[in-house]
């Protein structure tokens, strides 16, 4: 369940990110950068001061791609298999939600300091519009694990 949580989410998430983007909305997801940041810590660097320092990579999009979804799917094992063992039975599409709307946390204080952004991805050129897209980003993905979590 947990597999089909993650993929879902990170699906609803893209699928929502590429509508609201393309209206100006939110910022769109750079595949890219992902891929070259994955690149990066493979190669033992955690931390750039700025994202120009990132390196492009051959083939930065598949593992952007990879990446993007391997952490989808490695967010949401671990609250299904948590739900399992603290609370038991079906798990709560509303808790679900919230959750995925919590692993924003990751982006404001692990992913954009790592990528040169710093906290909350304040010193990216977008300023606070790149938090907000965060947090609508991830909404997103909490609504697609809510609705993997209540079909199953």
């Amino acid at each position: 369940m947990g597999i089909i949580a993650g993929v879902l989410g990170t699906l609803m998430m893209d699928s929502l990110n590429h509508l609201f983007a393309r209206y100006g909305v939110i910022l769109k997801i750079d595949v890219r950068i992902i891929g070259r940041m994955a690149v990066g810590w493979a190669k033992g660097r955690f931390r750039y001061t700025h994202p120009k320092e990132m390196e492009p990579a051959p083939n930065e999009i598949v593992y952007g791609y990879f990446t993007h979804y391997a952490i989808g799917v490695g967010f949401a094992i671990p609250f299904v298999l948590g739900w399992d063992l603290l609370v038991g039975g079906p798990v709560s599409p509303i808790w679900t939600f919230v959750y995925g709307v919590t692993t924003t946390v990751a982006s404001l204080f692990i992913v954009f300091p790592s990528m040169g952004f710093g906290i909350f991805g304040l010193r990216s050129p977008e300023g606070v519009k790149s938090s907000l897209s965060s947090l609508a980003n991830h909404a997103f993905f909490g609504v697609g694990m809510a609705v993997a979590v209540a079909l199953a």
